[in-house]
């Protein structure tokens, strides 16, 4: 995994727990500490968008073989 699908991944995880906030205690904690309590401050806006983005990246993470996975599939020589 390079450095940006670290970036984007954390990035979702970060939209995933302010969803998770959302719905649970309607709470915004980006708009909480970037917009002044408003999703419609503009530096609330471009973490949203950072955010969306994020999650369009991570979608290659699906069709991605693992390495560890990879290298199981191989068959290992018999001793």
């Amino acid at each position: 995994m390079n450095a940006i699908q670290r970036i984007t991944l954390l990035l979702v995880i970060v939209g995933a727990i302010n969803w998770g906030l959302i719905g649970l205690f309607q709470f915004d904690l980006v708009a909480a500490i970037f917009g002044g309590g408003e999703q419609s401050g503009a530096f609330a806006r471009i973490i949203y968008t950072l955010v969306g983005i994020s999650g369009l990246v991570c979608i290659s993470l699906l069709f991605k073989p693992s390495e560890e996975i990879a290298s199981s599939r191989t068959p290992q020589p018999e001793k």
